[in-house]
């Protein structure tokens, strides 16, 4: 895996929704969230503005999430039910995208992700300081092979 690879085709599970993005950061980017939603959902994220993201296939098929304040919007997509990207709360002009979407990358390739401690969102500290990390997911491969 090249983590300065910034340019990637994507797709959910089944396809219908496929997407072209250019990775601000490449996949150094690579983060999780610890929030409830994205507690839930599992997803390494890699960023991209929404200017370098463009479906190509199958926006019709993309279903929105909101919750709490509505400025995040959560796009998955209504036939196999992957999330594919979000907008984000913390900053709106940039997107989350689903890390596993992208063509020949998987979240099993990182050895350690970041996890922004988005139970204590950045918006909800009103300029408090305050670290924005909870932690580090590691992945170690079994040697059980």
């Amino acid at each position: 895996m090249d983590k300065n690879q910034t340019e990637f085709e994507g797709s959910c599970h089944c396809g219908a929704v496929q997407f072209r993005v250019t990775l601000s950061g490449g996949l150094a980017t690579a983060r999780r969230c610890d929030c409830s939603y994205c507690r839930m959902r599992g997803a390494v994220v890699v960023t991209a503005t929404q200017d370098n993201f463009r479906i190509v296939a199958g926006e019709h098929a993309l279903t929105l999430y909101q919750f709490n304040t509505h400025t995040a919007k959560h796009y998955f997509c209504g036939t196999c039910g992957i999330y594919t990207h979000h907008r984000r709360r913390s900053n709106p002009d940039q997107l989350g995208v689903n890390a596993a979407c992208l063509a020949g990358v998987s979240p099993f390739d990182f050895a350690e992700v970041p996890v922004n401690d988005g139970v204590n969102h950045p918006s909800d500290r009103k300029g408090t300081a305050g670290n924005p990390l909870s932690g580090v997911l590691r992945f170690i491969p079994s040697t059980d092979a």
